[in-house]
């Protein structure tokens, strides 16, 4: 390729551009631009240094400097006062730039965690109400060593319907919690490494008498002849979706619609609605068990799946496929994970693995 190819060209220009990039340009620290996303967010210089824990004459200095260099550079102001106690004007420019500090220092912010991540500095594990607990069961094995190491262990609250896109952003690297499967499909969770902890199928808990619901069990296909207490969205909903298709309210007959599992057990003890709630298999046996106390006073009955496709919950921990084994042993993607495993060979000996989650 000869010395003045287009390419070549092209690279030592844009090398040019960046090494004679102007003073006003340079001068501009992210600590300015973060500065300029509070007073955009808050208004006023004033609403900006209460956000940042500053001096609003601090913050006024540097919107100053900012309104005065970007006027240098772009021949427009960022920001125009509108007199006192009202909020400042962004001109076009400003929002303009906003939007650039914004997606600056956001993208450095990625990169920073994902080299973090990488290295093991930083690890962010997503759990659902339900399985809070299992995390901080087997972080007792890993905590000295991650403090030891200076790991930063983040822990986030994410809901069932968003398990797997968490995973797939690269939002998290770890999720605890339940997810639908079919039983006649294999490869639905060929994407992710799995550590199982328990399958199962649903229950009802109802407060209707023997005589209108005898028991001990219910087959699915029967379940539009019952009042029913169901979930706007979550995992139950998976499973009618499912079972009877995009229209199932259509189909069945919902006496009423709840967000929270607990808000349901609350209106079946009130007896203000009448019918059967589906639960996880697993809360419906601490319910039975009375090892739920809002279950008190309420019957479970078995679900038998006769409709096909099969509809399992899998409760379980789950990783990207692959990535476990692209670190070395002592990563503390690793080490969590076999905290986990060892606190499994645990719950499962104990047999405490017993209440999957349904929460949204």
């Amino acid at each position: 390729m000869s010395t003045n190819s287009p390419l070549r060209i092209s690279s030592a220009s844009g090398r040019s551009r960046l090494l004679q990039s102007p003073l006003p340009l340079l001068d501009t620290t992210m600590d300015q631009l973060r500065t300029l996303l509070a007073v955009r967010e808050a208004g006023t210089a004033l609403g900006a240094a209460r956000t940042l824990g500053r001096e609003q004459s601090s913050v006024q200095k540097q919107l100053d400097t900012l309104n005065r260099n970007f006027s240098t550079l772009c021949g427009e102001p960022l920001v125009l006062k509108q007199g006192r106690g009202k909020d400042v004007l962004f001109t076009d420019t400003g929002e303009a730039l906003v939007e650039l500090a914004r997606r600056t220092l956001g993208g450095w912010l990625d990169e920073i965690h994902e080299c973090r991540r990488r290295l093991g500095g930083t690890l962010t594990v997503a759990t659902t109400r339900f399985t809070l607990r299992y995390l901080a069961d087997a972080g007792q094995y890993v905590s000295a060593e991650f403090d030891r190491r200076g790991v930063e262990l983040k822990v986030v609250h994410v809901r069932s319907g968003d398990l797997f896109g968490r995973l797939r952003a690269k939002q998290v690297d770890l999720v605890c919690g339940s997810v639908v499967t079919r039983t006649d499909d294999i490869d639905e969770l060929a994407d992710y490494d799995v550590m199982e902890w328990r399958r199962s199928g649903l229950s009802l808990v109802t407060n209707l008498p023997s005589a209108v619901l005898p028991g001990p069990t219910l087959r699915t296909s029967e379940l539009p002849t019952l009042p029913l207490v169901a979930p706007v969205s979550g995992l139950i909903t998976d499973f009618l979706h499912g079972w009877f298709g995009p229209d199932y309210r259509a189909t069945l007959d919902i006496s009423a619609e709840i967000d929270t599992v607990h808000y349901g057990f609350e209106l079946l003890r009130s007896e203000l609605s009448r019918g059967a709630m589906l639960v996880t298999r697993g809360i419906g046996e601490a319910a039975e068990q009375g090892r739920l106390p809002e279950g008190r006073g309420l019957r479970t009955i078995g679900l038998i799946d006769d409709i096909a496709p099969g509809l399992q919950v899998l409760a379980g921990l789950f990783a990207r496929r692959g990535e476990r084994a692209a670190h070395p042993e002592d990563h503390p993607l690793n080490l969590l994970w076999g905290a986990f495993a060892q606190q499994d060979a645990r719950w499962k000996k104990s047999r405490a693995v017993g209440v999957e989650e349904q929460d949204g």
